[in-house]
């Protein structure tokens, strides 16, 4: 067993290691605010989703522990935050109220030193960007269970927005309640997305319990907190904020659920190495044409992670398709494979180049 002299040294060594931090922290952050003179005179954006991806990765490759990599990003977000905040303060808007997962999502990619506006819709996130009465925002696009969700794809049709960077958060379901059983529960409240994550338990465990679809998994946690008889599919957060019980811990029929959401802002960034583009299109209503149209890609080498259609608004039967492909806008092959589809398409449009989220 270590005496007290020895825990006494080793406490002594790591308040002089903590000095060295935080002197070296000062000089980042002073770094920091020099480039956010600079960019300021220049009118940059403020946030550079690639110089994080970059930061990040290079400092995964120089971990040799004994914390992981997800600590290490973990601490650096917030130091990476915390600096950026002295260039500009940001105004960050996400999909409210406080506890949703696009609040944690927000938090996990910009750390806690930004103001979060808590917005009630997916249009009102893109309005507020759009207004410039806030930097950036934060929206669902998909989950790895349940699919996409089409509004935020709609909403690209239109808006001059980009996508700037992307988030990929893992999805933990809990049940919630002010009762202390189970067997008290007489309603059931959650976001449609979250109840079909966990539908099979669902089943097997309430089957003749109400279900009530709520406008976040958030919402759901408030109603719950103002019913005793009532339970909310919510976070582990939402608990904590609502002052709830966790009747039922990670109930989601798929262990491995993730949900990814964009950052949009008015330019994306520019090439991290690590990225991936996103674009969409409509196409000529002829035999064979969405083949001829995607070719260019296998031609140039080019992997394509995603492709999905959605309706025309007010023209029955025609489509956009919406598509992620590896690499940055700016990369030589993928400028050739976009210009190659120009004239076989009706229309184009890139929505984002951005980095890869793990």
């Amino acid at each position: 067993m270590p005496t007290d002299d020895q825990i006494k040294e080793i406490r002594d060594r790591i308040n002089r290691i903590d000095e060295q931090l935080l002197d070296l922290i000062s000089q980042r952050a002073r770094f920091a605010a020099e480039i956010g003179t600079i960019k300021k005179k220049h009118r940059l954006q403020p946030y550079a989703a690639n110089r994080e991806k970059i930061i990040l990765t290079r400092l995964e490759e120089l971990n040799s522990g004994p914390l992981s990599n997800e600590d290490i990003h973990t601490v650096f977000r917030e130091i990476i935050a915390a600096c950026l905040s002295l260039e500009k303060p940001l105004r960050i808007a996400y999909l409210g109220p406080e506890a949703t997962f696009t609040h944690q999502a927000a938090l996990s990619q910009f750390g806690q030193s930004p103001q979060f506006i808590q917005i009630p819709t997916i249009d009102g996130i893109f309005g507020e960007v759009e207004k410039k009465r806030c930097d950036y925002g934060v929206v669902p696009i998909e989950n790895s269970s349940e699919g996409s969700v089409y509004r935020t794809l709609d909403m690209f049709i239109e808006t001059p927005l980009q996508i700037c960077a992307e988030i990929a958060l893992e999805i933990s379901l809990f049940l919630l309640s002010a009762a202390d059983k189970i067997e008290d529960i007489k309603e059931i409240h959650s976001h449609p997305q979250a109840l079909a994550q966990c539908s099979r338990w669902l089943a097997n465990n309430l089957p003749d319990v109400p279900i009530h679809a709520a406008s976040s998994t958030a919402i759901a946690a408030q109603k719950a907190s103002q019913n005793p008889a009532a339970a909310a599919i919510a976070s582990k957060v939402a608990a904590r904020i609502y002052n709830l019980n966790i009747l039922k811990e990670k109930i989601e029929d798929y262990p491995h659920n993730f949900t990814r959401f964009w950052v949009i802002g008015h330019k994306s960034p520019d090439r991290s190495g690590f990225d991936k583009t996103s674009f969409m299109f409509s196409i000529k209503d002829e035999a064979g044409a969405l083949y001829e149209v995607l070719r260019p890609f296998s031609k140039h080498s080019i992997n394509m992670t995603k492709i999905e259609s959605r309706p025309a608004k007010g023209k029955p039967w025609e489509y956009f398709f919406f598509a992620d492909v590896e690499g940055h806008f700016s990369d030589p092959n993928l400028r050739e494979a976009l210009q190659d589809m120009q004239g076989m398409v009706n229309f184009i449009k890139v929505i984002g180049s951005y980095p890869r989220s793990v």
